[in-house]
């Protein structure tokens, strides 16, 4: 039985699984809205309450982790810990309590998402876009089947342009104009990419975690094919949207936890799919963490060190 605990920017998750009879089988996960990365794109540091929260969300998941015979399990650190000035305070509290945190670089993290997200989807011929918009970095990896053939991680996420477009309260016209700003300033940082993503000519798109899953509920609610996001459709909600939180009104699809993540997520992804010519998007429910459930079962003989909790070495793709 293994566990992993992936520390995103925007949320902590847990989830502990078992191999039996050449099957993986889920037997707990659960996530906590923690935002460790809030106000680090600002200050430069975690806050003392995010970091409060960080550790009561760890000192939960070990709770859970001890009501199972887990054989290893591996803690991994994101974009925050790779940034913030204090993240090896934050590490070292977080061994106090028991649990090992390592810090991935933004391929390694990349390179796991792709496992993550391919892992739910069947053998195919064709080149697939995955996409990741995390709280502080989104990847971009094109590959086919196992096969990576170009990762990008940018330094840009829902916390990280919440932060810096959307952090106090302000009236329609002004949260419109800021609206359009975030979506400019982030389709600018996809454009620098774009031309290496789309030399792969790839033919479907898949986004992982809770910023695609947000909006894909979003378009559903409005009456748009469930499971995916269409920059049509995000180009015809911008109003709804601005005016949902302008006038703190209620949308269908979304939750209430991540009703300030609404505009930031919206401009990232409205940009990048701008940026990328990209008119649709399936949202896939596996992400880093089943990646590296699917490391932890396929290397077995790497379970002794992810006891320890060293980071296992990752197959990286050439010229990343």
């Amino acid at each position: 039985m293994y566990a992993c605990i992936d520390l995103g920017s925007n949320s902590f998750h847990l989830l502990i699984a078992e191999k039996k009879k050449g099957r993986i089988l889920l037997v707990e996960r659960c996530s906590d809205k923690v935002q460790i990365g809030e106000g680090v794109q600002l200050n430069g540091k975690i806050s003392a309450a995010a970091f409060a929260r960080g550790l009561q969300s760890l000192r939960h998941f070990q709770s859970l982790i001890e009501l199972y015979p887990v054989k290893g399990y591996w803690a991994l650190g994101t974009n925050t810990f790779r940034t913030a000035s204090n993240a090896d305070d934050f590490i070292q509290a977080a061994a106090d309590i028991g649990i090992q945190v390592s810090i991935i670089t933004g391929v390694q993290e990349a390179v796991l998402i792709y496992a993550g997200v391919i892992s739910a989807l069947p053998a195919t011929s064709n080149k697939r876009l995955v996409i990741d918009i995390g709280g502080g970095s989104t990847e971009i990896i094109v590959g086919k089947n196992h096969k990576r053939l170009i990762t990008q991680s940018l330094p840009v996420g829902c916390v990280a342009w919440r932060d810096r477009y959307f952090s106090e309260p302000v009236g329609h016209d002004v949260l419109a104009a800021r609206f359009d700003e975030a979506t400019r300033s982030a389709r600018q940082l996809f454009q620098g990419v774009a031309p290496g993503i789309n030399h792969y000519d790839w033919q479907e798109t898949f986004a992982s975690s809770g910023t695609a899953k947000m909006l894909a509920a979003v378009c559903h609610g409005q009456g748009y094919a469930a499971g995916q996001i269409s920059l049509d459709a995000l180009t015809a909600l911008r109003e709804l949207m601005l005016k949902t939180i302008s006038q703190g009104l209620e949308l269908p699809g979304l939750k209430e936890k991540r009703r300030d993540l609404l505009l930031p997520g919206c401009a990232v992804m409205s940009g990048l799919m701008t940026a990328l010519n990209c008119d649709v998007i399936r949202f896939s429910p596996t992400a880093l963490r089943e990646g590296m459930l699917e490391f932890m079962v396929k290397n077995p003989q790497t379970i002794k060190t992810v006891r320890n909790n060293q980071m296992p070495e990752v197959s990286l793709p050439s010229g990343s």
